[in-house]
């Protein structure tokens, strides 16, 4: 069997799946032939995770020559796992090459850059891979099989309260993503997961959508009111550190991806989140009204105490609850060093551990709450990663849950965001329609 050439188009901190999965899983049926990334540190570093593997080395490439890489090389797929305000070029000139394309969430991050992509994929008739590996969690699952088996009806409502803690949502405002030119701000960036669920879960689009929510956290204004100024700008220094500070030293895996690349381009990994610039939001409030007749209310808060999630859907039949709390509390030790176990760091013998755990309960009309199994399997979110790996390289099967996603799922996912970002700006509601997709126009 012949082998799928394939190419990595970014090799920052979230590439390193896919080049486990095609050096070890699917090493029979996928090649890594080559590496673009404008760093070269960076590209060097993923060229020893290929090669000490026992793989041939990757040639590797600068973005100006992408489509020479593609067409010199062979190149049969492209994954993309480069800065989100980079996606739509990359995407575009992939395709127009002869590439088909994988990419990573978001699709892009505003909406022209959503209608070129939509032009390249009529235009060249390729594909364009989504990898909404949430779908693929067993627990997210679990929720669609409920709502598609009619368990709870027609769907009516869906209230979806999303909590960031402050060692996972603090990590946004030192990162790139803290510009809102770069990753459309967290409606884009990380909330389009959350929509490509509830789209998904409800097998319905969206059409309007009102926001509201601003930077009330996180950023210099803020640090100031709290008596937080006079911070380093960066977390990677000498002396003594808060919790919020990232100190890249601390992690040899960052320092190889970023402390030592940023000579080459200036990239800080480890900014101070309380410092100034940021543009981007911490806390966003949605109320998004579906084709299907039902309304979405949806909140994000990127400095919880702890992290996860809570759904609950109402339909005609009854209702749907799931809760997930993925890290029940973000602890310090004696050198304000974040601590994730909370079972590691104790309390005064008065506190309570919010427990690490999922639960899937269903109660129709005049009846008692029944709990739903979810079944987990090995590895990331349940077992659901190596699902979506699966999926990537063998090609998906027949899903009753409808869990492969393309370059359309995408759209309406970050359709949620943009309009979102633009309702922030005017204060008023927008119409999906009316953002200039014409794929969102048709639905």
């Amino acid at each position: 069997m012949s082998r799928t050439r394939y190419a990595l188009l970014g090799a920052g901190h979230r590439s390193q799946m896919y080049v486990d999965a095609i050096t070890s899983t699917y090493a029979d049926r996928a090649e890594l032939v080559a590496i673009c990334e404008p760093n070269p540190v960076r590209a060097a570093h993923a060229v020893e995770a290929v090669t000490e593997r026992g793989f041939a080395a990757p040639h590797i490439w600068h973005p100006d020559r992408l489509e020479e890489m593609i067409t010199g090389n062979e190149i049969d797929r492209v994954i993309i796992c480069a800065r989100d305000d980079l996606h739509a070029e990359l995407i575009v000139r992939s395709l127009d090459a002869g590439a088909d394309v994988v990419v990573e969430k978001p699709l892009t991050i505003d909406a022209p850059s959503a209608a070129a992509i939509e032009d390249a994929v009529q235009r060249t008739g390729r594909s364009v891979v989504l990898t909404f590996n949430y779908r693929y969690s067993p627990r997210n699952s679990a929720l669609r099989q409920v709502i598609q088996d009619g368990e709870i009806g027609e769907v009516t409502s869906i209230d979806f309260s999303w909590m960031l803690d402050t060692k996972h949502g603090a990590d946004y405002f030192r990162r790139w993503h803290r510009l809102k030119e770069h990753s459309g701000g967290l409606l884009v960036h990380k909330s389009s997961h959350h929509f490509d669920l509830v789209n998904w879960w409800i097998h319905s689009t969206p059409r309007r959508v009102y926001a509201s929510g601003g930077l009330r956290f996180y950023g210099a204004s803020n640090a100031q009111e709290r008596g937080l100024d006079d911070r380093p700008t960066r977390g990677t220094h000498d002396g003594a550190h808060d919790p919020f500070e990232l100190d890249l030293r601390d992690d040899p895996r960052l320092t190889a991806l970023y402390l030592d690349a940023e000579g080459h381009d200036g990239y800080l990994r480890d900014r101070d989140v309380f410092g100034p610039g940021i543009t981007i939001e911490d806390n966003l409030a949605l109320v998004v009204d579906y084709a299907s007749g039902a309304t979405l209310s949806y909140s994000l808060n990127a400095h919880a105490p702890w992290e996860g999630y809570r759904v609950a859907v109402n339909g005609t039949r009854g209702r749907a609850e799931l809760e997930v709390i993925e890290r029940g509390a973000v602890l310090v030790d004696e050198g304000l060093h974040p601590v994730l176990d909370p079972s590691a760091s104790g309390g005064d013998g008065h506190a309570t551990l919010r427990p690490q755990g999922e639960r899937l309960l269903v109660q129709r009309h005049w009846e008692e709450a029944v709990e739903i199994p979810i079944v987990n399997g090995d590895g990331g979110h349940g077992g659901g990663d190596a699902l979506l790996l699966s999926d990537v390289f063998i090609g998906p099967g027949n899903d009753p849950l409808a869990r492969p996603a393309d370059w359309s799922d995408g759209v309406q996912s970050i359709a949620v965001g943009i309009a979102g970002n633009r309702s922030l700006e005017t204060g008023l509601p927008v119409l999906t329609a009316d953002l200039g997709i014409s794929l969102l126009s048709r639905s």
